[in-house]
């Protein structure tokens, strides 16, 4: 008759290190509760930060196309690019293309932009508040129209960073 032979029991973990992987678990459940995006903490010598990684803007999926034939091939319509970097709104206000009514607007799709360049103005509280880009590259679409309500976190405008 054979003999089932035990397994070691696995490394013991340091409990600092213990202490640390719950902390961070504790972190990341936050971070989804409360829908933040990073979150970091300091306590002694331990410095945990945990950040969501940026999901890729999708655009909404295409309004369904009637039945093709087979010699038709559908069309592909408004296809996001995954590396595009979003520049969303960072407070709740009215979003504005230019410094004035009369203005030209600060970019236009397909100019190039660089990293701390102003893009647009939030308008939140009579304070107008410029919105600068986070990276540089070139500007592929704005998302917004010119005097629209924007919420918080809400994407902006896209950017291409490697043109």
């Amino acid at each position: 008759m054979a003999r089932a032979r035990r397994a070691d029991p696995p490394a013991a973990t340091p409990p600092g290190d213990e202490r640390t992987v719950e902390l961070t678990r504790r972190l990341a459940t936050l971070l989804g509760e409360l829908g933040l995006s990073e979150l970091e903490v300091e306590a002694a010598d331990v410095r945990v930060r945990v950040q969501r990684a940026a999901a890729p803007v999708l655009a909404p999926p295409p309004a369904p196309l009637p039945a093709a034939t087979p010699d038709e091939r559908p069309l592909v319509a408004d296809v996001v690019s995954p590396a595009l970097i979003t520049v969303e709104a960072p407070m709740v206000g009215t979003f504005y293309r230019a410094s004035s009514p009369t203005a030209d607007p600060y970019v236009q799709e397909g100019d190039a932009v660089k990293e701390g360049q102003v893009l647009c103005i939030i308008e939140a509280m009579k304070l107008m508040n410029e919105i600068e880009s986070k990276v540089g590259g070139q500007l592929a679409r704005v998302l917004v129209e010119n005097g629209q309500a924007v919420e918080y976190g809400q994407p902006l405008f896209l950017i291409d960073p490697q043109s």
